[in-house]
């Protein structure tokens, strides 16, 4: 017996609080280095390592997932192995 393919999607709602908790978090980060009492150099530094940081996380968030859906594709490519060798197998020949 396979399982059914079901494609796991989130909602739009989760979809949208994701990206409006995103949008917020980086405009708090930016409005906070721009009033931020220090000279436009730091303040520079501060923006370009924000956006450094966001730039990663977002590629190490689809290193994850590409990897999660390899292991997902060779977990299903071995069960359709097991599946079809229990198909095949006759408990009554004799060897």
């Amino acid at each position: 017996m396979t399982e059914p393919l079901i494609k796991k999607q989130s909602t739009t709602a989760f979809y949208g609080q994701a990206v409006a908790s995103f949008a917020i978090a980086l405009a708090a980060v930016s409005v906070g280095i721009g009033y931020l009492d220090a000279s436009a150099w730091v303040r520079a530094f501060l923006a370009i390592s924000v956006l450094y940081l966001t730039t990663s996380a977002f590629t190490l968030a689809k290193v994850v997932r590409d990897r999660q859906e390899v292991e997902q594709i060779v977990s299903r490519v071995d069960q359709a192995r097991v599946d079809k060798l229990l198909a095949e197998h006759d408990p009554f020949t004799k060897v």
